[in-house]
C-alpha cells in the first residue's frame, strides 16, 4: 500500500545521464582473462554503477525514544548537515534534511567489474532495552557483472552486509554457484520506472539497518522505496514509495576515500567516528562509540577474506564465496584502493 497523495519533494544534486539500451541481464559467452573483454562500446564506471544500482528498500519505525517519526531510518549523504564531524551526526539528524545519497566504487579486471554501494545512516537506533545504539551506520552491497561484449555486461552474483555478516546470492539464470559460502537466497530484479531496466532489489531493515537481498529483509508496515535515478531526494512520509537518490563515487576528489585519514570523520582506518553524545543510548541498553564501517572496513569475522576485502578485493571475495564456471581475471586493469 503506497502513502499519502504526493505533494513537492526537495531535490538535491542533478540528473546523472544512463545509456541503457539492450541491456543482457543473464546468459552470455564467458571473457577470457588473457584476452579483456575492453570494448569500445563498454560503459563509463559512472554509468556502469548508475545501470546496475539497487532498487533500495528501506523498512521505517516511526516509534520508540530515538526514531524521529522515522527520519532515523532515512539514507542520507556522510556529510548531510555541512561538515564532516562524525561526531554530531546523531545529534544532527533531526536538523537538517536527509536527502537520498549512495555511495559506490568500481573495481575492474580483465573479464568482470564489480560494483560496490553503500548506503549510510545518521543513527543507528533501538528501542529494546536488549539492544545497543551508535552514532553511524554505513552497509552495503557489491555485484558482480561479467564482461560480455555489451555495454553493462551480465550480473552474475552480489554479497550484502548486514552487521558483521556478509550474505552471498545470484540472479536467476546466472552460472554462479557456491563456493566456499552458501548461497542465501536469489538476487530478485525490478524493473525501474526511471529507466525502464531491470535492477538488482535489495533492502535494510529498520533501526539496525542490516542489508539483504529483498526479501531477506523487506518493508513491515511503512517504509521508503529509493530509485537510483540520478536526484538526491528528501522523503515526503515514512512511507513514500518513490524516492529518488543520487550516487557519489567514492573515491571523487575530496570524496570519502580522499577523507580517510580525516580525524573528525573516522576514528581509525575504515571506522567512522562516533560518540555517545545527545540521546544515543537512550532507546537500548547502551551507547557504543566508534561503531560503523566504510567499506574498506566491512568484514565478516567468520569467512576467509580479510577486512575490507569486500570493497577493496572483490574479485578475490568472489572466488572464495562463488564458483565460477567462467574464467575470472583477478588483475586489476582499475582498483582506486
Amino acid at each position: 500500500m503506497s502513502g499519502p497523495a504526493r505533494t513537492s519533494r526537495l531535490a538535491w544534486g542533478t540528473t546523472a545521464a544512463v545509456v541503457a539500451l539492450g541491456v543482457a541481464v543473464a546468459g552470455s559467452a564467458a571473457a577470457s582473462p588473457t584476452a579483456p573483454t575492453l570494448d569500445a562500446s563498454a560503459a563509463s564506471h559512472a554509468e556502469l554503477a548508475q545501470r546496475w544500482a539497487p532498487i533500495h528498500y528501506q523498512d521505517v519505525d516511526q516509534t520508540g525514544t530515538n526514531a524521529l517519526g522515522g527520519r532515523s531510518d532515512y539514507i542520507a549523504a556522510y556529510d548531510f548537515d555541512g561538515d564532516l564531524d562524525a561526531r554530531n551526526n546523531w545529534d544532527n539528524t533531526a536538523d537538517h534534511p536527509l536527502a537520498a545519497t549512495a555511495y559506490y566504487s568500481v573495481q575492474e579486471t580483465g573479464s568482470h567489474w564489480f560494483v560496490t554501494y553503500m548506503f549510510f545512516h545518521p543513527r543507528d537506533w533501538s528501542d529494546s532495552l536488549f539492544d545497543t545504539e551508535h552514532e553511524n551506520d554505513a552497509e552495503g552491497v557489491m555485484v558482480a557483472v561479467q564482461k560480455d561484449g555489451s555495454t553493462f555486461g551480465v550480473l552474475r552474483g552480489a554479497v550484502t552486509v548486514a552487521h558483521t555478516d556478509f550474505f552471498s546470492y545470484t540472479p536467476a539464470g546466472s552460472t554462479w554457484g557456491a563456493g566456499a559460502e552458501s548461497l542465501d537466497g536469489t538476487l530478485q530484479l525490478a524493473t525501474s520506472p526511471h529507466d525502464g531496466l531491470p535492477h538488482p532489489v535489495t533492502a535494510q531493515e529498520a533501526k539496525g539497518h542490516g542489508l539483504k537481498a529483498r526479501p531477506g529483509y523487506d518493508i513491515r508496515g511503512d517504509g521508503v522505496v529509493y530509485h537510483p535515478a540520478g536526484r538526491a531526494e528528501v522523503p515526503e512520509h515514512p512511507d513514500d514509495r518513490d524516492v529518488s537518490y543520487r550516487l557519489v563515487d567514492v573515491h571523487a576528489p575530496g570524496g570519502l576515500w580522499a577523507q580517510r585519514a580525516e580525524g573528525r570523520l573516522f576514528a581509525s582506518h575504515g571506522t567512522f567516528a562516533g560518540d555517545r553524545s545527545g540521546s544515543c543510548g537512550d532507546g537500548g541498553i547502551s551507547c557504543s562509540q566508534n561503531a560503523a564501517n566504510a567499506p574498506w572496513g566491512w568484514d565478516d569475522g567468520d569467512d576467509g577474506p580479510g577486512r575490507g576485502a569486500l570493497a577493496t578485493d572483490p574479485a578475490g571475495l568472489s572466488a572464495s564465496y562463488f564458483r565460477i564456471p567462467e574464467p575470472l581475471d583477478r588483475t586489476y586493469v582499475n582498483n582506486p584502493y
